[in-house]
């Protein structure tokens, strides 16, 4: 439970707070040093002590308000004072609030000025030796040192953290834009298919109706039997309606399986029962058993589409040639003889487009458009 717990930060209310405060507490001596040792001490300790309290919003500036005013002390003052603690706060700030240049400038500064503190304090107490020297001037540098690598942990950690927040933001990004092109093609599959499967449907029962219509003056037994496969007709596509409208819900739809390439057949049987006449050339049942789902599906929706667009546009009359071969490739021909206007205007082209989408998904290709001499052929091939 413990490791889920964010760390500890101050808001920028708190933070405000936080400075004044550090703020109070090193001016508290300074009334007491100004009774005790002078104006002059109480006077640089404020004017060190006092820029720190916008250390966070200008670094820089405070850091050289306080260095000025250091180097003024040391000239007027040849002893330490209180205020001179504010020196490596003010190192800090540079090194965790500004940037790596200015804060190696703050460090250097702050050797040299332990440099010269050291010999200016030891001179004024008549012990300048180079062992005490070297010890004073050690002693301050580390003090200076060590305000410098915390500000500058305290920086890389920010920065880090900020990185990691930008990285998270952009993974959300990418995420939602993934889902919703995930959507967007999956709208798009759904569109295919139930263009596919109503198109052709329909196509049927408004050929069958029809000649319906025409027979039933004369032949009612023909009349009949057409109402009949147009009843059939409208079950099977409510069938694969309700295929597809299963696979959006959870659990098992109780629905058939994708139409196979085997399923051509009875589209050319669909296709000759309504009177079309349709010359087909198809691989032995069974043979593209082990053919993958996706592929054969498509090949049928291309069979699909093709005849539809032969029902609706090639006209009354038109020979129509099937042919569908296994090789290398999986090869489909669907080509009519008929006005060689089979163009899927319907929908604004959707039925052409969806063949497309779906042979370009397996990386095949499609062609389709008229005939030399007249009629209609569309020609997939898809990789094995």
């Amino acid at each position: 439970m413990d490791s889920d717990r964010q760390p500890w930060r101050l808001d920028e209310r708190r933070r405000r707070w936080f400075d004044l405060g550090l703020i109070g507490v090193l001016l508290l001596p300074v009334p007491l040093l100004g009774v005790s040792i002078g104006l002059a001490s109480a006077g640089f300790s404020l004017a060190q002590i006092a820029p720190l309290a916008v250390r966070r919003r200008w670094p820089v500036a405070v850091f050289a308000a306080v260095a000025v005013a250091s180097a003024l002390q040391a000239l007027v003052i040849d002893e330490p004072v209180w205020g001179q603690v504010a020196f490596p706060v003010a190192v800090y700030s540079v090194a965790r609030f500004s940037r790596a240049l200015p804060a190696a400038v703050a460090l250097a500064v702050g050797i040299c000025g332990a440099m010269v503190a050291s010999y200016d304090w030891l001179l004024e107490f008549d012990q300048l030796t180079p062992t005490a020297f070297v010890s004073y001037v050690l002693f301050i540098a580390a003090i200076v040192a060590t305000a410098w690598a915390l500000g500058t942990l305290g920086r890389t950690r920010a920065a880090y953290v900020a990185a990691l927040v930008e990285r998270g933001e952009q993974i959300r990004r990418e995420a939602a834009q993934q889902i919703e092109l995930a959507a967007g093609d999956e709208r798009s599959r759904i569109a295919r298919e139930m263009h596919d499967v109503v198109a052709h449907g329909l196509s049927v029962i408004v050929v069958q109706a029809d000649g319906a219509r025409y027979a039933a003056a004369q032949d009612p037994d023909v009349a009949g039997r057409t109402l009949e496969t147009i009843a059939a007709t409208g079950r099977e596509a409510l069938t694969e309606m309700r295929r597809m409208l299963g696979l959006l819900r959870a659990g098992d739809t109780g629905t058939r399986p994708q139409p196979r390439l085997d399923d051509v057949a009875v589209l050319v049987a669909e296709a000759q029962a309504a009177g079309e006449d349709v010359e087909a050339t198809l691989p032995r049942p069974g043979a593209t058993a082990t053919m993958p789902a996706g592929v054969a599906l498509t090949a049928y929706r291309v069979v699909q589409e093709a005849l539809t667009n032969v029902r609706k546009h090639a006209g009354p009359g038109a020979r129509t040639r099937v042919v569908v071969s296994v090789g290398t490739a999986l090869e489909v021909l669907v080509e009519d003889d008929g006005r060689g206007a089979a163009s899927d205007d319907d929908g604004g082209g959707l039925g052409l487009v969806g063949m497309r989408e779906r042979v370009a998904v397996h990386d095949g290709t499609l062609t389709a458009g008229p005939r030399p001499g007249g009629g209609f052929r569309v020609s997939a091939r898809l990789p094995l």
